[in-house]
C-alpha cells in the first residue's frame, strides 16, 4: 500500500497554522528555520515552569529534568541509527563544528590533508579552511559552474594516502541537489579518510539513516527539524576516541561531552525529545510500525515523497521563466525543496516584493558565498531562495506561484 502524507494531521502538530498573525501568510523561508512542533514546545514549557533546576541531582524535579535530556540523546540517536554515545548537543552547528575543526587542528600531523568543497555553506566550509594556517594541506572539490554539481570524479583526483578529512554536504543550502553520501563515504573511507557530511540543509525533510549511510560525522540543526536551537552531532565512537579533548579535563572520558565545551543548554537539550515524540505521532498516524530508525525512515519517505510531488511544478514554472536562472536541478527527485533563483535585480527586493503577497521567503546569499560566487551570482544581488518542507500545503504553492507571475 502507498502511503501519502495526510496535511491537515501534520499541520495540526504546529501551533504556528493556527496563529492569528500568521494567516494567510506562506511560509517559503523554511531552510532558514522551520516552525517548531507542539510537542517541543509543550517539553521546553514544562522543563522550564517544572524542572528549570540544575539537572542530575538526588531530589525528584532535578532527576526529572536529567531524565528527559537523556531520552532526547536516547530517542534521537535510536531514530539516526546510531550509538545513544555517538550523539551529542551543542548550541549550533556552526559551533559544533569549530569546536571539530580544532581537535582535528591537534590531531592532524603538519602536510596531511583535508578536502573541503565550495558547494556547502561556510559552517561546513570556513572553520576547516582556517586548517591551512596551521600547516594542513586544504584541497576544494569544486562545483561545476553552471550547474552547481558536484562530480564525483572531482573528488577521485583529490584521493590520495595524505588525506585525512573529507567535508561535504547532505545537499546546499544554495544549489539544493542531494548529494550521494554513501557513495562519496565509501570512496573516501577506501582511501583511508575520515568523513564530515553537513547535514542541516537535508535533515528537515526526513532524518537519514545514519548507521546505515555511514559517515564519521554527521550534523545538523535542531531549530531546522522543528526543534529548539541546538546544533546536534553524531560522530562515531571510533572516530570519537581517537580526537583529542575539547572540554573540561574530567570529562575527557566522555564521548558525549569531550567536543562540547561549554555546559548545555538543559531545556532545549531535553525538549529535543519533542522532534522524536512528533516523529512518532506521523508514524502512528500513517500505520509506519518496526524500530524507531524504521519508522523514522518511514516517515521520511513520506515527507520527500509529499514535497517532490509540490516541488516539481514550481521547477518547471521557474525552468519556463527566461527572466530567471534556476540554481541545481530541475527534477525534484534529485533535489530538496530549496530553490535558488538568479534574477535581474537582488534577490531581497523581490522577497520584500513576494511579502506584500503574503509569502515570507528571503534574498542574499544565505552564507552560501562561495558557490554563487563559482557559479558566477554577483554577491551584491543574491539570490531569491524559495524553500519548503513537509507541512506546506499544494495551495500554498498555487500562492507562490501566482504571486511570481506578478513579481517576476
Amino acid at each position: 500500500m502507498t502511503r501519502m502524507l495526510d496535511p491537515a494531521f501534520v499541520r495540526a502538530q504546529f501551533p504556528a497554522f493556527e496563529e492569528a498573525s500568521l494567516k494567510g501568510q506562506a511560509f517559503f523561508e523554511n531552510a532558514g528555520g522551520s516552525y517548531t512542533c507542539r510537542p517541543v514546545i509543550e517539553r521546553l514549557t514544562r522543563f522550564y515552569t517544572e524542572r528549570k533546576v540544575q539537572p542530575y541531582a538526588p531530589y525528584a524535579a532535578s532527576k526529572l529534568g536529567g531524565e528527559e535530556m537523556d531520552e532526547a540523546r536516547t530517542r534521537l540517536a535510536a531514530m539516526l541509527g546510531v550509538g545513544e554515545d555517538e550523539l551529542s548537543f551543542g548550541p549550533s552547528t556552526t559551533q559544533n563544528t569549530y569546536v571539530l575543526a580544532q581537535a582535528f587542528r591537534q590531531w592532524m600531523r603538519e602536510g596531511e590533508a583535508i578536502v573541503v568543497t565550495n558547494q556547502d555553506h561556510e559552517a561546513n566550509s570556513g572553520p576547516w579552511r582556517r586548517l591551512a594556517e596551521e600547516g594542513i594541506e586544504v584541497r576544494e572539490w569544486t562545483v561545476d559552474p553552471e550547474t552547481g554539481h558536484l562530480p564525483l570524479e572531482g573528488l577521485e583526483a583529490l584521493l590520495d594516502e595524505k588525506v585525512r578529512l573529507v567535508c561535504f554536504p547532505h545537499c546546499s543550502n544554495i544549489v539544493g541537489e542531494i548529494n550521494p553520501v554513501v557513495e562519496i563515504t565509501a570512496r573516501a573511507h577506501a582511501a583511508g579518510a575520515f568523513v564530515c557530511v553537513d547535514g542541516v540543509s537535508y535533515a528537515p525533510h526526513g532524518f537519514p539513516n545514519v548507521g546505515h549511510m555511514g559517515p564519521d560525522i554527521y550534523l545538523f540543526s535542531s531549530y531546522k527539524t522543528y526543534g529548539p536551537h541546538q546544533g546536534v552531532m553524531v560522530m562515531r565512537r571510533e572516530l570519537a576516541q581517537l580526537l583529542p579533548n575539547q572540554g573540561h579535563w574530567f570529562n575527557a572520558g566522555s564521548l558525549i561531552k569531550k567536543f562540547t565545551p561549554a555546559g548545555p543548554d538543559h531545556a532545549q537539550v531535553a525538549a529535543c525529545a519533542g522532534m522524536a515524540d512528533y516523529i512518532d505521532a506521523l508514524a502512528a498516524h500513517h500505520g509506519i510500525t518496526g524500530a524507531p530508525s524504521d519508522r523514522c525512515t518511514g516517515v521520511h519517505d513520506l515527507m520527500r515523497a509529499h514535497e517532490t510531488a509540490l516541488l516539481q511544478p514550481l521547477l518547471d514554472d521557474l525552468k519556463a521563466r527566461n527572466s530567471v536562472r534556476l540554481i541545481g536541478p530541475s527534477e525534484a527527485t534529485r533535489k530538496a525543496p530549496t530553490v535558488a533563483v538568479e534574477l535581474p535585480g537582488p534577490g531581497e527586493a523581490a522577497a520584500a516584493e513576494l511579502a506584500r503577497h503574503g509569502i515570507m521567503t528571503g534574498g542574499g546569499d544565505f552564507y552560501g558565498s562561495r558557490p554563487l560566487q563559482a557559479m558566477g551570482v554577483d554577491l551584491e544581488k543574491g539570490v531569491l531562495r524559495l524553500s519548503f518542507v513537509h507541512y506546506t500545503t499544494e495551495e500554498e504553492i498555487d500562492q507562490l506561484r501566482e504571486a511570481l507571475d506578478v513579481v517576476l
